[in-house]
Protein backbone atom coordinates (compact mmCIF):
# COMPACT_ATOMS: atom_id res chain seq x y z
CA UNK A 1 0.00 0.00 0.00
CA UNK A 2 1.32 3.82 -0.78
CA UNK A 3 2.33 5.82 1.89
CA UNK A 4 -0.55 8.20 1.14
CA UNK A 5 -3.16 5.16 1.20
CA UNK A 6 -1.59 4.34 4.72
CA UNK A 7 -1.76 7.98 5.90
CA UNK A 8 -5.37 8.25 5.38
CA UNK A 9 -6.67 5.37 6.25
CA UNK A 10 -4.94 5.26 9.29
CA UNK A 11 -5.75 8.57 11.67
CA UNK A 12 -4.66 7.47 15.28
CA UNK A 13 -0.66 7.40 15.51
CA UNK A 14 0.80 3.92 15.10
CA UNK A 15 3.02 2.44 18.18
CA UNK A 16 3.13 -0.96 17.61
CA UNK A 17 3.99 -3.30 14.81
CA UNK A 18 1.43 -5.55 15.19
CA UNK A 19 -1.32 -2.70 14.68
CA UNK A 20 0.65 -1.60 11.16
CA UNK A 21 -1.62 -1.91 8.12
CA UNK A 22 0.04 -5.73 7.01
CA UNK A 23 1.22 -6.61 3.81
CA UNK A 24 -1.06 -8.14 1.59
CA UNK A 25 1.70 -10.47 0.42
CA UNK A 26 2.57 -11.98 4.07
CA UNK A 27 -0.84 -13.65 4.03
CA UNK A 28 -0.06 -17.75 4.08
CA UNK A 29 3.03 -18.21 4.99
CA UNK A 30 3.95 -20.55 7.68
CA UNK A 31 6.08 -19.52 10.27
CA UNK A 32 8.00 -22.69 10.58
CA UNK A 33 11.35 -20.90 10.57
CA UNK A 34 13.51 -21.08 13.96
CA UNK A 35 16.08 -18.68 15.30
CA UNK A 36 18.69 -21.15 14.64
CA UNK A 37 17.28 -21.13 10.60
CA UNK A 38 18.02 -17.37 10.68
CA UNK A 39 21.23 -17.20 12.37
CA UNK A 40 22.74 -19.43 9.87
CA UNK A 41 20.80 -18.03 7.07
CA UNK A 42 22.42 -14.30 7.67
CA UNK A 43 25.92 -16.17 8.34
CA UNK A 44 25.34 -17.90 5.43
CA UNK A 45 24.93 -14.98 3.58
CA UNK A 46 27.76 -13.40 4.78
CA UNK A 47 29.84 -16.15 3.27
CA UNK A 48 29.33 -17.44 -0.46
CA UNK A 49 30.50 -17.16 -4.06
CA UNK A 50 31.34 -13.70 -3.59
CA UNK A 51 34.30 -14.98 -1.32
CA UNK A 52 35.08 -18.26 -2.24
CA UNK A 53 35.01 -18.06 -6.17
CA UNK A 54 35.24 -14.90 -6.63
CA UNK A 55 38.09 -13.45 -4.56
CA UNK A 56 40.61 -15.47 -6.24
CA UNK A 57 40.23 -13.09 -9.18
CA UNK A 58 39.88 -9.68 -7.22
CA UNK A 59 42.92 -10.63 -4.89
CA UNK A 60 45.17 -11.16 -8.66
CA UNK A 61 43.74 -7.73 -9.34
CA UNK A 62 44.14 -5.94 -6.44
CA UNK A 63 46.40 -7.61 -4.37
CA UNK A 64 46.81 -7.47 -0.45
CA UNK A 65 45.03 -4.26 -0.39
CA UNK A 66 41.11 -6.15 -1.17
CA UNK A 67 41.55 -6.85 2.60
CA UNK A 68 40.72 -3.34 3.17
CA UNK A 69 38.26 -3.07 0.37
CA UNK A 70 36.31 -5.82 2.09
CA UNK A 71 36.64 -4.31 5.44
CA UNK A 72 34.96 -0.62 4.10
CA UNK A 73 32.55 -2.10 2.39
CA UNK A 74 31.77 -4.91 5.08
CA UNK A 75 30.72 -1.89 7.74
CA UNK A 76 28.58 -0.20 5.00
CA UNK A 77 27.02 -3.50 4.99
CA UNK A 78 26.53 -3.42 8.17
CA UNK A 79 24.81 0.24 8.16
CA UNK A 80 22.58 -1.40 5.68
CA UNK A 81 21.54 -4.16 8.05
CA UNK A 82 21.04 -2.73 10.92
CA UNK A 83 18.90 -0.65 9.26
CA UNK A 84 16.83 -3.24 7.71
CA UNK A 85 16.85 -5.13 11.03
CA UNK A 86 15.19 -1.73 12.37
CA UNK A 87 12.59 -1.89 9.71
CA UNK A 88 11.98 -5.51 10.12
CA UNK A 89 10.99 -5.21 14.20
CA UNK A 90 8.84 -2.32 13.67
CA UNK A 91 6.87 -4.80 11.50
CA UNK A 92 8.00 -8.04 9.76
CA UNK A 93 7.51 -8.97 6.71
CA UNK A 94 8.36 -11.16 3.71
CA UNK A 95 8.15 -8.56 1.46
CA UNK A 96 10.80 -7.30 3.57
CA UNK A 97 11.91 -4.38 1.73
CA UNK A 98 10.16 -3.94 -1.02
CA UNK A 99 6.99 -3.50 1.55
CA UNK A 100 9.13 -0.52 3.75
CA UNK A 101 9.22 0.63 0.05
CA UNK A 102 5.78 0.69 -0.52
CA UNK A 103 4.71 2.51 2.53
CA UNK A 104 7.33 4.74 2.91
CA UNK A 105 7.85 5.56 -0.95
CA UNK A 106 4.60 4.48 -2.68
CA UNK A 107 3.73 2.00 -5.20
CA UNK A 108 5.89 2.97 -7.76
CA UNK A 109 9.62 3.17 -5.44
CA UNK A 110 8.06 -1.14 -4.63
CA UNK A 111 8.03 -1.13 -7.81
CA UNK A 112 11.56 -0.32 -8.85
CA UNK A 113 12.80 -1.86 -5.82
CA UNK A 114 11.22 -5.57 -6.50
CA UNK A 115 12.12 -5.74 -10.10
CA UNK A 116 16.02 -4.29 -8.75
CA UNK A 117 16.40 -6.96 -6.34
CA UNK A 118 14.92 -9.33 -8.80
CA UNK A 119 17.46 -8.46 -11.14
CA UNK A 120 20.10 -8.83 -8.84
CA UNK A 121 19.29 -12.37 -7.61
CA UNK A 122 18.22 -13.47 -10.97
CA UNK A 123 21.86 -12.30 -12.39
CA UNK A 124 23.49 -13.67 -9.16
CA UNK A 125 21.75 -16.95 -9.93
CA UNK A 126 23.73 -17.18 -13.37
CA UNK A 127 27.17 -16.57 -11.21
CA UNK A 128 25.86 -18.77 -8.80
CA UNK A 129 25.60 -22.01 -11.64
CA UNK A 130 28.19 -20.54 -13.37
CA UNK A 131 30.47 -20.90 -10.16
CA UNK A 132 29.09 -24.61 -9.63
CA UNK A 133 29.83 -25.64 -13.08
CA UNK A 134 33.72 -24.09 -12.79
CA UNK A 135 34.10 -25.81 -9.61
CA UNK A 136 32.87 -29.27 -10.90
CA UNK A 137 35.54 -28.80 -13.69
CA UNK A 138 38.27 -29.22 -11.31
CA UNK A 139 37.55 -32.74 -11.30
CA UNK A 140 38.85 -34.36 -13.98
CA UNK A 141 35.65 -37.19 -13.96
CA UNK A 142 33.54 -33.73 -15.14
CA UNK A 143 36.07 -32.19 -17.40
CA UNK A 144 34.73 -33.03 -20.39
CA UNK A 145 31.09 -32.20 -19.53
CA UNK A 146 30.55 -28.97 -21.14
CA UNK A 147 30.15 -25.94 -18.36
CA UNK A 148 26.29 -25.05 -19.33
CA UNK A 149 25.63 -28.64 -19.00
CA UNK A 150 26.41 -28.66 -15.49
CA UNK A 151 24.90 -25.47 -14.73
CA UNK A 152 21.52 -27.01 -16.08
CA UNK A 153 21.79 -29.48 -13.73
CA UNK A 154 22.91 -27.88 -11.31
CA UNK A 155 19.63 -25.44 -11.71
CA UNK A 156 17.74 -28.15 -11.58
CA UNK A 157 18.90 -30.11 -7.83
CA UNK A 158 18.20 -26.61 -6.04
CA UNK A 159 14.79 -25.83 -7.61
CA UNK A 160 13.50 -29.39 -7.05
CA UNK A 161 15.07 -28.59 -3.12
CA UNK A 162 13.63 -24.89 -3.11
CA UNK A 163 9.90 -26.00 -4.27
CA UNK A 164 9.17 -28.48 -0.79
CA UNK A 165 8.82 -26.40 1.87
CA UNK A 166 10.64 -23.41 3.90
CA UNK A 167 11.17 -25.88 6.97
CA UNK A 168 13.41 -27.96 4.63
CA UNK A 169 15.23 -24.49 2.72
CA UNK A 170 16.03 -23.45 6.57
CA UNK A 171 17.18 -26.95 7.21
CA UNK A 172 19.53 -26.92 4.14
CA UNK A 173 21.10 -23.37 4.89
CA UNK A 174 21.53 -24.32 8.55
CA UNK A 175 23.84 -27.32 7.35
CA UNK A 176 25.20 -25.51 4.31
CA UNK A 177 26.31 -22.68 6.53
CA UNK A 178 27.73 -25.28 9.34
CA UNK A 179 30.10 -26.60 6.43
CA UNK A 180 31.09 -23.19 5.13
CA UNK A 181 31.68 -21.52 8.92
CA UNK A 182 33.76 -24.61 9.91
CA UNK A 183 35.67 -24.64 6.66
CA UNK A 184 37.13 -21.01 6.81
CA UNK A 185 37.45 -21.56 11.03
CA UNK A 186 39.61 -24.51 9.60
CA UNK A 187 41.39 -23.03 6.76
CA UNK A 188 42.48 -20.43 8.63
CA UNK A 189 44.12 -22.95 11.61
CA UNK A 190 45.73 -24.20 8.74
CA UNK A 191 47.07 -20.88 7.48
CA UNK A 192 48.09 -19.94 11.09
CA UNK A 193 49.83 -23.24 10.94
CA UNK A 194 51.60 -22.65 7.87
CA UNK A 195 52.34 -19.04 9.03
CA UNK A 196 53.56 -20.03 12.69
CA UNK A 197 55.75 -23.16 11.44
CA UNK A 198 57.09 -21.18 8.24
CA UNK A 199 56.25 -24.25 6.35
CA UNK A 200 56.56 -23.54 2.31
CA UNK A 201 53.25 -22.46 0.37
CA UNK A 202 54.22 -23.50 -3.36
CA UNK A 203 57.92 -23.33 -2.99
CA UNK A 204 57.56 -19.83 -1.13
CA UNK A 205 57.81 -19.27 2.89
CA UNK A 206 54.58 -17.34 3.76
CA UNK A 207 54.41 -14.48 5.57
CA UNK A 208 54.86 -10.33 5.50
CA UNK A 209 57.90 -11.03 3.11
CA UNK A 210 55.11 -12.61 0.39
CA UNK A 211 53.31 -8.91 0.38
CA UNK A 212 56.80 -6.86 0.71
CA UNK A 213 58.21 -8.74 -2.26
CA UNK A 214 55.71 -8.49 -4.33
CA UNK A 215 54.71 -4.87 -4.74
CA UNK A 216 53.89 -4.73 -1.31
CA UNK A 217 49.71 -4.08 -0.12
CA UNK A 218 49.54 -2.09 -3.69
CA UNK A 219 50.85 -3.92 -5.86
CA UNK A 220 48.95 -2.35 -8.98
CA UNK A 221 47.93 0.95 -7.31
CA UNK A 222 44.93 2.52 -5.91
CA UNK A 223 42.91 1.99 -9.18
CA UNK A 224 42.30 -1.44 -9.09
CA UNK A 225 41.35 -1.30 -5.42
CA UNK A 226 38.71 0.66 -6.12
CA UNK A 227 37.56 -1.00 -9.56
CA UNK A 228 36.63 -4.08 -7.13
CA UNK A 229 34.50 -2.72 -5.03
CA UNK A 230 31.34 -3.45 -6.49
CA UNK A 231 32.26 -7.33 -6.59
CA UNK A 232 33.25 -6.37 -2.87
CA UNK A 233 29.48 -5.54 -2.31
CA UNK A 234 28.08 -8.35 -4.57
CA UNK A 235 30.24 -10.43 -2.67
CA UNK A 236 27.87 -9.32 0.94
CA UNK A 237 24.71 -9.23 -1.56
CA UNK A 238 23.25 -11.93 0.47
CA UNK A 239 22.85 -10.23 3.94
CA UNK A 240 19.73 -8.39 3.51
CA UNK A 241 18.04 -12.17 3.63
CA UNK A 242 17.80 -11.88 7.03
CA UNK A 243 14.62 -9.67 6.21
CA UNK A 244 13.32 -11.76 3.94
CA UNK A 245 13.47 -14.50 6.43
CA UNK A 246 11.91 -12.35 9.49
CA UNK A 247 8.54 -12.58 8.09
CA UNK A 248 8.70 -16.37 8.16
CA UNK A 249 9.61 -16.74 11.96
CA UNK A 250 7.70 -16.73 14.80
CA UNK A 251 9.94 -14.30 17.09
CA UNK A 252 11.34 -11.89 14.49
CA UNK A 253 12.06 -9.38 17.31
CA UNK A 254 14.14 -11.80 19.62
CA UNK A 255 15.92 -13.56 16.33
CA UNK A 256 16.78 -10.46 14.19
CA UNK A 257 18.50 -7.95 16.75
CA UNK A 258 21.29 -11.27 17.41
CA UNK A 259 21.77 -12.43 13.98
CA UNK A 260 22.49 -8.42 12.90
CA UNK A 261 24.92 -7.69 15.22
CA UNK A 262 26.81 -10.82 14.33
CA UNK A 263 27.53 -10.12 10.94
CA UNK A 264 30.12 -7.08 11.89
CA UNK A 265 32.48 -9.73 13.42
CA UNK A 266 31.67 -11.91 10.85
CA UNK A 267 32.80 -9.61 8.39
CA UNK A 268 36.47 -8.81 10.44
CA UNK A 269 36.58 -12.74 10.66
CA UNK A 270 36.05 -14.33 7.56
CA UNK A 271 36.70 -11.72 4.97
CA UNK A 272 39.08 -9.46 6.01
CA UNK A 273 40.79 -12.38 8.39
CA UNK A 274 40.45 -14.29 5.30
CA UNK A 275 42.32 -12.53 3.23
CA UNK A 276 45.01 -11.77 4.79
CA UNK A 277 45.67 -14.88 5.22
CA UNK A 278 46.02 -15.49 1.64
CA UNK A 279 47.71 -12.29 1.14
CA UNK A 280 50.58 -13.83 3.15
CA UNK A 281 50.73 -17.47 1.78
CA UNK A 282 50.97 -16.57 -1.85
CA UNK A 283 51.62 -13.89 -4.06
CA UNK A 284 48.24 -12.07 -5.70
CA UNK A 285 49.35 -13.22 -8.75
CA UNK A 286 49.51 -17.00 -8.16
CA UNK A 287 45.31 -16.52 -7.33
CA UNK A 288 43.39 -16.53 -10.62
CA UNK A 289 39.46 -16.01 -11.14
CA UNK A 290 38.98 -19.43 -12.32
CA UNK A 291 39.43 -21.04 -9.09
CA UNK A 292 38.66 -20.76 -5.86
CA UNK A 293 41.31 -18.86 -3.87
CA UNK A 294 41.33 -21.29 -1.13
CA UNK A 295 41.91 -24.23 -3.40
CA UNK A 296 44.73 -22.67 -4.67
CA UNK A 297 46.63 -22.65 -1.13
CA UNK A 298 45.53 -26.48 -0.46
CA UNK A 299 46.51 -27.84 -3.51
CA UNK A 300 50.06 -26.42 -3.10
CA UNK A 301 50.61 -27.54 0.55
CA UNK A 302 51.45 -31.27 -0.75
CA UNK A 303 48.31 -32.71 1.29
CA UNK A 304 46.78 -34.92 -0.93
CA UNK A 305 42.91 -34.49 -1.48
CA UNK A 306 43.20 -30.76 -0.07
CA UNK A 307 42.27 -28.76 -3.04
CA UNK A 308 39.38 -31.57 -3.35
CA UNK A 309 37.95 -31.40 0.15
CA UNK A 310 37.82 -27.32 -0.20
CA UNK A 311 36.10 -27.67 -3.39
CA UNK A 312 33.51 -29.79 -2.43
CA UNK A 313 33.04 -26.95 0.01
CA UNK A 314 32.90 -23.70 -2.09
CA UNK A 315 30.67 -26.23 -3.95
CA UNK A 316 28.29 -26.47 -1.42
CA UNK A 317 28.50 -22.26 -0.73
CA UNK A 318 27.27 -21.69 -4.22
CA UNK A 319 24.60 -24.37 -4.29
CA UNK A 320 23.78 -22.50 -0.98
CA UNK A 321 23.51 -19.10 -2.56
CA UNK A 322 21.67 -20.35 -5.71
CA UNK A 323 19.40 -22.09 -2.72
CA UNK A 324 19.03 -18.51 -0.92
CA UNK A 325 18.40 -16.52 -3.99
CA UNK A 326 15.21 -18.36 -5.15
CA UNK A 327 14.04 -18.22 -1.74
CA UNK A 328 13.70 -14.53 -1.57
CA UNK A 329 12.75 -14.12 -4.86
CA UNK A 330 10.22 -16.27 -4.76
CA UNK A 331 9.16 -13.64 -1.82
CA UNK A 332 9.31 -10.62 -3.17
CA UNK A 333 8.08 -11.40 -5.96
CA UNK A 334 4.40 -12.66 -4.65
CA UNK A 335 4.33 -9.54 -1.84
CA UNK A 336 5.22 -7.38 -5.95
CA UNK A 337 2.08 -9.79 -7.12
CA UNK A 338 -0.21 -8.80 -4.39
CA UNK A 339 0.30 -5.32 -5.40
CA UNK A 340 -0.37 -5.40 -8.92
CA UNK A 341 3.56 -4.80 -9.63
CA UNK A 342 4.20 -8.78 -10.65
CA UNK A 343 2.93 -10.92 -13.18
CA UNK A 344 -0.10 -12.90 -11.22
CA UNK A 345 1.23 -16.23 -11.08
CA UNK A 346 3.66 -15.31 -9.46
CA UNK A 347 1.51 -15.08 -6.68
CA UNK A 348 0.64 -18.48 -6.64
CA UNK A 349 1.47 -20.63 -3.55
CA UNK A 350 1.87 -24.72 -3.07
CA UNK A 351 0.38 -26.99 -0.72
CA UNK A 352 3.62 -26.32 1.56
CA UNK A 353 2.94 -22.61 0.77
CA UNK A 354 5.97 -22.04 -0.84
CA UNK A 355 5.35 -19.52 -3.76
CA UNK A 356 6.41 -21.66 -6.72
CA UNK A 357 5.28 -18.56 -9.62
CA UNK A 358 8.19 -16.33 -8.08
CA UNK A 359 10.68 -19.10 -7.88
CA UNK A 360 9.74 -20.32 -11.55
CA UNK A 361 10.20 -16.75 -12.86
CA UNK A 362 13.57 -16.49 -11.34
CA UNK A 363 14.33 -20.00 -12.58
CA UNK A 364 13.37 -18.80 -16.19
CA UNK A 365 15.88 -16.22 -15.99
CA UNK A 366 18.72 -18.63 -14.77
CA UNK A 367 18.18 -20.62 -17.75
CA UNK A 368 19.17 -17.77 -19.89
CA UNK A 369 22.33 -17.78 -17.84
CA UNK A 370 22.69 -21.50 -19.15
CA UNK A 371 23.55 -20.26 -22.22
CA UNK A 372 25.25 -17.40 -21.30
CA UNK A 373 27.62 -20.28 -20.14
CA UNK A 374 26.91 -22.23 -23.61
CA UNK A 375 28.51 -18.71 -25.48
CA UNK A 376 30.75 -17.46 -23.42
CA UNK A 377 31.72 -19.71 -20.61
CA UNK A 378 35.08 -17.65 -19.66
CA UNK A 379 33.62 -14.62 -19.43
CA UNK A 380 30.07 -15.46 -18.11
CA UNK A 381 31.08 -15.28 -14.04
CA UNK A 382 32.08 -11.76 -14.46
CA UNK A 383 29.75 -10.11 -16.62
CA UNK A 384 26.69 -11.63 -14.40
CA UNK A 385 28.72 -10.20 -11.47
CA UNK A 386 28.82 -6.72 -12.42
CA UNK A 387 25.08 -6.54 -13.58
CA UNK A 388 24.00 -8.43 -10.26
CA UNK A 389 26.14 -5.31 -8.30
CA UNK A 390 23.52 -3.11 -10.35
CA UNK A 391 20.68 -5.03 -8.54
CA UNK A 392 22.16 -4.91 -4.99
CA UNK A 393 23.63 -0.57 -4.66
CA UNK A 394 20.22 -0.09 -5.86
CA UNK A 395 18.29 -2.40 -3.33
CA UNK A 396 20.66 -1.20 -0.54
CA UNK A 397 20.35 2.62 -1.55
CA UNK A 398 16.29 1.85 -1.18
CA UNK A 399 16.99 -0.07 2.30
CA UNK A 400 18.61 3.30 3.09
CA UNK A 401 16.23 5.88 1.70
CA UNK A 402 12.94 4.05 3.50
CA UNK A 403 15.03 3.87 6.78
CA UNK A 404 15.90 8.16 6.66
CA UNK A 405 11.80 8.16 5.73
CA UNK A 406 11.23 6.05 8.54
CA UNK A 407 12.81 8.32 11.12
CA UNK A 408 11.56 11.47 9.89
CA UNK A 409 7.83 10.03 10.69
CA UNK A 410 8.79 8.73 13.87
CA UNK A 411 10.14 12.34 14.47
CA UNK A 412 6.67 13.39 13.32
CA UNK A 413 5.35 11.39 15.84
CA UNK A 414 3.47 8.85 13.42
CA UNK A 415 5.46 5.72 13.74
CA UNK A 416 7.68 5.19 16.82
CA UNK A 417 10.91 3.50 16.70
CA UNK A 418 11.67 0.13 18.19
CA UNK A 419 14.66 -0.01 20.69
CA UNK A 420 17.06 -2.07 18.11
CA UNK A 421 18.16 1.07 15.99
CA UNK A 422 20.69 2.51 13.65
CA UNK A 423 22.59 4.50 15.13
CA UNK A 424 23.97 8.19 13.76
CA UNK A 425 20.70 8.50 11.72
CA UNK A 426 20.57 10.42 9.31
CA UNK A 427 24.30 10.96 8.85
CA UNK A 428 24.69 7.03 8.58
CA UNK A 429 22.16 6.93 6.22
CA UNK A 430 23.45 9.81 3.77
CA UNK A 431 26.87 8.86 4.19
CA UNK A 432 25.60 5.07 2.89
CA UNK A 433 24.12 6.45 0.03
CA UNK A 434 26.99 8.69 -1.48
CA UNK A 435 29.50 5.52 -0.71
CA UNK A 436 27.19 3.77 -2.71
CA UNK A 437 26.73 5.65 -5.29
CA UNK A 438 30.63 6.18 -5.55
CA UNK A 439 31.48 2.09 -6.15
CA UNK A 440 28.10 2.51 -8.95
CA UNK A 441 29.95 5.63 -10.49
CA UNK A 442 33.52 4.44 -10.17
CA UNK A 443 32.84 1.78 -12.00
CA UNK A 444 33.01 3.84 -15.54
CA UNK A 445 37.05 3.45 -14.77
CA UNK A 446 36.85 -0.21 -16.09
CA UNK A 447 36.01 -0.03 -19.70
CA UNK A 448 36.23 -3.64 -19.95
CA UNK A 449 33.44 -4.37 -17.90
CA UNK A 450 32.23 -1.57 -15.60
CA UNK A 451 31.68 0.64 -18.09
CA UNK A 452 29.73 -2.00 -20.46
CA UNK A 453 27.15 -2.05 -17.51
CA UNK A 454 27.05 1.21 -16.40
CA UNK A 455 26.19 2.12 -19.89
CA UNK A 456 22.91 -0.69 -19.05
CA UNK A 457 21.49 1.86 -16.80
CA UNK A 458 19.98 3.42 -19.45
CA UNK A 459 18.20 0.68 -20.69
CA UNK A 460 17.14 -1.04 -17.62
CA UNK A 461 14.94 2.39 -16.58
CA UNK A 462 13.71 2.36 -19.71
CA UNK A 463 12.64 -0.92 -19.05
CA UNK A 464 11.08 -0.33 -15.53
CA UNK A 465 9.46 3.02 -17.17
CA UNK A 466 7.35 0.94 -19.93
CA UNK A 467 6.51 -1.58 -17.41
CA UNK A 468 5.51 1.00 -15.04
CA UNK A 469 2.93 2.14 -17.62
CA UNK A 470 1.97 -0.58 -18.73
CA UNK A 471 1.34 -2.28 -14.78
CA UNK A 472 -0.24 1.55 -13.63
CA UNK A 473 -3.92 0.83 -13.63
CA UNK A 474 -3.47 -2.84 -12.09
CA UNK A 475 -1.39 -1.66 -9.16
CA UNK A 476 -4.17 1.63 -8.58
CA UNK A 477 -6.90 -1.31 -8.45
CA UNK A 478 -5.14 -3.35 -5.95
CA UNK A 479 -4.98 -0.66 -3.97
CA UNK A 480 -8.12 0.28 -3.79
CA UNK A 481 -9.00 -3.23 -2.71
CA UNK A 482 -6.43 -2.90 -0.10
CA UNK A 483 -7.53 0.12 1.25
CA UNK A 484 -10.90 -0.84 1.07
CA UNK A 485 -10.07 -4.12 3.17
CA UNK A 486 -8.24 -2.20 6.03
CA UNK A 487 -10.79 0.65 6.27
CA UNK A 488 -13.96 -1.67 6.61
Amino acid sequence: MSKDAVNTAVAAPRSDAAQMPADAGDAGYSKDLKARHVNMIAIGGAIGTGLFLGAGGRLHNAGPALAIAYLVCGIFAFFVVRALGELVLYRPSSGSFVSYAREFLGEKGAYVAGWMYFLNWSTTGIADITAIALYTHYWSLFTDIPQWVLALAALAVVLAVNLISVKIFGEMEFWFAIIKVATLVAFMFVGIFLLATQHEVGGQTPGLDVITDHGGVFPHGLMPVVLVMQGVIFAYAALELVGVAAGETAEPEKVVPRAVNSIMWRVGLFYVGSVVLLALLLPGSVYSADESPFVTVLSKIGVEGAGDVMNLVVLTAAMSSLNSGLYSTGRILRSMAMAGSAPKFTARMNRSQVPYGGILLTCAVCVLGVGLNYLMPSQAFEIVLNVASLGIISTWVIIMICHLLFVRRAKAGLVTRPSFRLPGSPVTEIVTIAFLVAVLGLMWNDPEVGRKTLLLIPVIALMLTGGWFALRRRVAAAEARELTDLTK
